[in-house]
């Protein structure tokens, strides 16, 4: 039977979105859980190229010179990457594999960009070989970077000098201002081997302002290592543009009545270490609201600012390019009631939504999808567990209000798990084979169609 205690169970409903809908309505969710034998990701490579096009056409209309670097940690199927390379925009690995991957599936070398912490020579020698952008994060780094120039073929290492955020001085990525000066003596002693083509940071948090300062304050670096001889025309702000999963009331009610009892085993998190579901400017709005940004000891905004200076803007976002571009589905294989609730355990784990890796919880709420017409309705909340034999292995500790009663069959879909949620904690546990990625075609199409993701490795 249906409950109704606690008298109000939080919910969080996601924005609406017609391809996933349609997907849902088309009726492929349950054949592709029968072929497929266990847990899947589909995707939807349309949304990604929308959202790209979108941040495109706000730097355009902006009149700001731009280049937009897909982040690919933060989703490693191979169809996203060929969107990047099919529309325009480059690449943002961090590993050897990452770059290889980048090139096969159509990616020019120029158009990637080489991130992360003190990167083996392996991967400096394929980023010099391909004339790829390196952000170089320390002087040992440069030094490993000049060596693999002159060591290589006749043309210059193009790099980035990463810089420590002043508002986040404990940061583990970037140079201080007095490692940045010798950076830039380094770069001139580099001569030919070595072009400078401007700055780059890592700035943790979603906050618009703090990036608008920074980049300002890069432009000016800019304006310095050009003086000494330096081309240094670009600045890179990173990634960081939020996304909204819900709208602002359904999560500020969320966060203001979600309590212990709402959680399977009276689960405690800290408000503070959910992603922020809801933001008041998002994907493209956000990087339009960023760029009318007026920086702290600026003059005018961040886009007049650039453009006085000739100044491009590079970034690397990954979960903003991703918005609505994907979705993960569970079998449910077993239910227990527990003091007026279900615990359900489905064929999975834990370690395809991410957030867990956080100490946090992928909390939008999934949609129930009955193998067969659901004969009653009401509320029946239930928390989600995983196939394994971890006690703490939950895909969801909340209790999930759901419409009907799930039963051994159903489907469960979390919706917009594109962004970071798939793979990167994902794991064969227990020998289990990692959930595959399908990509979902609706182009002209009355029913859609789909294929396995053709990522190599």
């Amino acid at each position: 039977m249906a409950v109704s205690t606690p008298a109000h169970w939080p919910a969080l409903p996601v924005l609406p979105d017609a391809a996933t809908n349609a997907v849902v309505a088309s009726g492929l969710l349950p054949e592709l859980a029968y072929a497929l034998g266990g847990p899947f990701h589909f995707l939807l490579p349309d949304a990604f190229t929308a959202n790209l096009h979108a941040m495109q056409r706000t730097l355009e209309t902006a009149g700001v010179e731009g280049f937009v670097y897909y982040a690919k940690k933060a989703n490693k199927a191979a169809v996203f990457v060929e969107q990047a390379a099919a529309h325009g925009a480059g690449v943002d690995v961090a590993s050897a594999a990452e770059l290889r991957e980048a090139l096969g599936h159509g990616v020019r070398g120029e158009h990637l960009m080489v991130t992360g912490p003190a990167k083996d020579r392996a991967l400096l020698r394929l980023a010099v070989t391909h004339s790829a952008l390196i952000a170089v994060d320390a002087l040992d780094e440069l030094d490993a970077v000049i060596t693999t120039a002159l060591a290589g073929p006749i043309r210059p290492a193009r790099i980035l000098l990463r810089v420590l955020p002043p508002a986040q001085p404990h940061s583990r990525f970037g140079m201080t201002d007095d490692e940045l000066a010798t950076a830039l003596d380094r770069c001139l002693q580099g001569g030919e081997a070595l072009r400078m083509e401007g700055f780059s940071f890592h700035l943790s948090g979603y906050a618009l302002q703090p990036r608008a300062d920074l980049a300002a304050r890069l432009v000016g670096k800019c304006r310095t290592a050009r003086d000494m001889g330096l081309a240094a025309g670009r600045v890179s702000i990173g990634g960081g543009l939020p996304i909204s999963y819900t709208d602002a009331d359904s999560w500020h009610t969320f966060l203001d009545t979600q309590q212990p009892a709402h959680y399977h085993a009276d689960k405690t998190f800290n408000s503070s270490d959910f992603y922020p579901y809801h933001s008041p400017v998002s994907g493209a709005r956000a990087l339009e609201y960023l760029l009318e940004t007026r920086p702290e000891h600026g003059h005018g905004t961040l886009a007049q600012i650039l453009t006085d200076a000739g100044v491009e803007l590079l970034m690397e976002p990954g979960r903003a390019l991703l918005d609505q571009a994907g979705a993960t589905v569970f079998t449910v294989q077993g239910a227990k009631d527990r003091e007026g609730c279900q615990l359900l355990t489905v064929n999975g784990t834990s370690l395809s939504l991410s957030e867990q890796w956080f100490n946090s919880e992928y909390l939008p709420d999934p949609l129930l999808i009955p193998l067969k017409p659901a004969t009653a309705s009401g509320v029946f909340p239930a928390s989600v567990g995983a196939a394994t034999c971890l006690e703490s292995d939950m895909l969801t500790w909340r209790k999930i209000a759901f419409p009907h009663r799930p039963r051994t069959g159903d489907l469960l879909l979390y919706p917009n798990t594109a962004g970071y949620q798939m793979d990167s904690n994902e794991s064969p546990f227990h020998d289990l084979p990692l959930p595959p990625k399908v990509v979902i075609d609706h182009t002209d199409r009355p029913r859609p169609r789909w294929q396995l993701d053709r990522h190599f490795t």
